[in-house]
């Protein structure tokens, strides 16, 4: 991994795109943003969509100024998992891409779950149970849609499939659908059968690290860039992000900290068993064949949407978080504080309010009772990992987004009692980069290490901060 080599990693999130290009050189990784563009939901007639196009159009301007950077080697694309597109018998997208928080969905999960019980989804797929999964959002397509479509290709798929026409789905985001069977790395294609849906929609499962081919013709003439590699990154997000967690060793556990918390530890096989299930544990696909046991929690969507009606500067408002002594406390899983909306500091308050305890009034007050919240349920998931894994976990790796909130981190390692270290912020970009390179894991984590600056949070009940630096 001594060659000089540069790539271009397109991370696709919930609220915004980027378009990166990393340059391997000497055993370290820079990565340069050189485009962001928005993304968001479009509420249509009480529906919720993407807006797919926009995202392809910044795209294709992040590859025109990629192009400006001398030889590229490869691009790849990350997104979020669960959403997906149609593609007809043409190659031609079907309809809009729903947004995993459309109302359209209200009830299937239930419904699903009536037909084909819990047990046996979960025995086949590992996956937990969220009303937004793949599966779910399948059975709540017209029929008559369906039986139009030829393909289904997950977000990061289909963008593929536009850069370099060529359909499959990688294993990571396969393997969120619930419909992936994590023991035999197939579809569990009886699961659709059951629920009447296609099972030719289903298209072949390759490994992070292959390499499609080179950018179509169009593709090329649009962005320039001549003899470049469509390579597969973890196309699930957070299979990237947990490609570059720098950790070595054993005992540790990573929470990838944004939107969403993802709470988790690193399995060489699946663990599928009545206490993962009963705990709603989640077993997805990484990288080199490893499994991300892990549960997807709430993360700082609570704060965002709070911040959407205070517009506050976030750097101010932890820090005054940081000075508030003693919170309340939330369930941030609690079905409320999911769909957006202006009321979410009501709710915060409304919730506290319900369970009879301090009513937190101001933005600090209400941001401290969500981290605390946060802090609280990473610890108890923690403890669960711990247990049904047999792994005693001694050091956490918070990465993405929330490694940058030192006050959330300290509560995190207070609320554990594990030492936390922070960074890389861009581990999901960094991820994509090293696995379009062809680094193994240790040589990824090793590479992250040499590359970035992090931070130490030990446990301690005194304000929270950071206490070493390395």
């Amino acid at each position: 991994m001594m060659v000089t080599s540069r790539h271009i990693a397109i991370d696709l999130g919930a609220s915004s795109g980027r378009v990166a290009l990393g340059t391997l050189e000497g055993g370290q990784l820079h990565v340069e943003i050189l485009h962001r563009f928005s993304n968001g939901g479009v509420p249509v007639r009480g529906q919720l969509y993407w807006d797919i196009l926009g995202l392809w159009r910044g795209v294709l301007h992040g590859l025109k100024l990629a192009a400006q950077h001398g030889e590229i080697v490869s691009v790849g694309v990350n997104s979020w998992a669960v959403d997906y597109g149609l593609l007809d018998g043409r190659g031609d997208l079907l309809g809009q891409v729903h947004h995993y928080r459309s109302p359209r969905l209200s009830g299937v999960m239930e419904g699903v779950r009536a037909r084909l019980s819990g047990e046996r989804i979960y025995h086949a797929t590992g996956i937990q149970f969220l009303p937004f999964n793949t599966l779910y959002q399948l059975a709540a397509e017209a029929p008559e849609h369906l039986a139009r479509a030829q393909t289904l290709l997950m977000v990061p798929d289909l963008l593929h499939f536009w850069l370099c026409g060529v359909a499959v789905t990688e294993r990571t985001n396969a393997s969120s659908t619930q419909f992936f069977n994590p023991q035999t790395e197939t579809w569990a294609a009886e699961l659709l059968e059951d629920l009447n849906i296609p099972t030719k929609l289903l298209p072949r499962i390759v490994e992070a690290g292959t390499v499609l081919g080179e950018l179509s013709p169009e593709v090329a003439h649009e962005t320039g860039l001549r003899g470049v590699q469509v390579t597969l990154p973890a196309t699930h997000d957070t299979a990237s992000a947990v490609a570059a967690v720098p950790a070595e060793g054993e005992g540790w556990a990573y929470v990838s900290s944004g939107t969403w918390s993802l709470v988790g530890i690193e399995t060489p096989r699946p663990i599928i068993t009545p206490r993962t299930r009963a705990e709603n544990l989640t077993n997805e696909a990484g990288v080199g064949g490893t499994t991300r046991l892990l549960k997807n929690v709430m993360g700082l969507w609570i704060i965002q949407q709070c911040n959407e009606v205070w517009g506050l500067e976030y750097g101010e408002l932890y820090a005054q978080t940081a000075e508030v002594e003693g919170s309340p406390l939330i369930d941030p899983d609690d079905a409320r504080f999911s769909p957006p909306g202006a009321d979410m500091p009501v709710r915060v308050q409304t919730f506290c309010r319900e369970a009879g305890q301090p009513v937190p009034q101001t933005p600090a007050e209400i941001t401290r009772c969500v981290l605390d919240s946060l802090a609280r349920r990473t610890a108890q998931i923690l403890d669960v990992l711990e247990e049904v894994s047999g792994q005693p976990i001694s050091t956490v790796h918070v990465v993405g987004g929330g490694s940058q909130i030192g006050v959330l981190n300290q509560l995190i390692a207070n609320a554990s009692g594990k030492t936390v270290i922070a960074g890389p912020v861009e581990a999901t970009l960094m991820g994509n980069l090293l696995v379009q390179a062809g680094a193994s894991l240790p040589e990824a984590r090793q590479i992250v290490r040499a590359s970035c600056e992090l931070r130490t949070f030990r446990p301690r009940m005194a304000a929270p901060h950071a206490v070493e630096s390395r």
